[in-house]
């Protein structure tokens, strides 16, 4: 049998692993959890690497936002209503830790089922089969009657349903966060696919209202984009095409119209990692200058933490 040439092993330049730099230290390991101890105690136990540092760094960009008066636009989609996040997202609204919300518009349907009847989200699998769903008229026309009062008036598409809501005043109505942004002025954008959404499939739909509603909270969005420069954050909620494709046609327009829209943060929170958060929210608004973190996880657990440690951050200054 014919003997093939082996490379000669001896003959490697080598060192010490004493002497050589390396990325992970003693120093950064996770420490023992003390049961009783606070909040502050378990996010120094994290380990001072990878994930464990990001979601920390993601929280303290956010203090510092608040600090410089600079934008903190947190984007979602529809599963963060459903996860039961709404309450910390008030909360952080209420505080200023939030200054813009934009979501798609199934984010915007539960938050006013769930304000308005106490449930959302309907058994999809068992409805299509007998062409129920989506069919819900009053969830319908109160979405549709919004726009088409925004576009009458030249109000925001979201900012009116939340003026709808605080009208209409429903029983859950203090848990919805598009009441929440319009009692504490801050905007709430809908940005819209139409025929994406169930109240797309109703009669009182108008698509001249919807597009003229939605097309003017694109340009608040644009506005708030437009002061992200010097330190803002922006963070992508569990939205994997919307408001990815949406934020980056308003960062041109910002760009368009100024040239200082850079070092600013961007974190993407989703349970997969798809691939426009990735490119619209992470690699391409920060090339100038900036960071971008991504989170992988579920809403149910990551939104929560992240909430708790930017209140503990703020309340520690550290």
């Amino acid at each position: 049998m014919k003997k093939y040439k082996e490379i000669d092993l001896s003959q490697n330049k080598t060192y010490s692993a004493n002497e050589r730099v390396s990325k992970v230290t003693l120093d950064k390991d996770s420490t023992i959890y003390q049961p009783g101890s606070s909040f502050r105690k378990f996010l120094s136990s994290l380990p001072s690497l990878l994930k464990a540092e990001d979601l920390r760094n993601v929280a303290k960009a956010v203090v510092k936002a608040k600090k410089l008066k600079k934008p903190i636009i947190v984007m979602i989609g529809g599963h963060i209503i459903k996860t039961g996040c709404s309450p910390l997202l008030i909360n952080l609204v209420s505080q200023g830790f939030i200054t813009h919300v934009a979501s798609n518009g199934s984010a915007a349907i539960h938050d006013t089922e769930l304000a308005r009847f106490g449930h959302t989200s309907e058994d999809v699998a068992t409805q299509i089969e007998d062409g129920s769903f989506g069919m819900a008229y009053d969830t319908a026309f109160f979405v549709n009657e919004a726009a088409k009062q925004a576009s009458k008036s030249g109000a925001g598409f979201g900012q009116k349903i939340g003026q709808l809501l605080i009208e209409e005043n429903p029983l859950s109505y203090e848990k919805a966060l598009l009441a929440a942004c319009y009692k504490f002025e801050v905007p709430y954008t809908l940005h819209i696919a139409l025929g994406t959404d169930i109240v797309h499939q109703h009669a009182s739909a108008d698509g001249a209202s919807i597009g003229e509603a939605s097309l003017r909270d694109f340009r608040i969005l644009a506005a708030s984009v437009a002061q992200i420069g010097g330190g803002g954050v922006v963070l992508n909620f569990g939205s994997a095409v919307i408001m990815p494709e949406v934020f980056l046609k308003c960062l041109a327009v910002a760009r368009n119209q100024t040239n200082n829209v850079q070092d600013f943060t961007t974190a993407n929170f989703d349970m997969i990692q798809h691939y426009r958060p990735q490119v619209n929210i992470l690699h391409r608004p920060v090339s100038l200058g900036g960071q971008a973190f991504a989170l992988t996880g579920h809403h149910e657990i990551m939104i929560p933490l992240l909430a708790a440690a930017i209140l503990e951050y703020a309340t520690n200054d550290s």
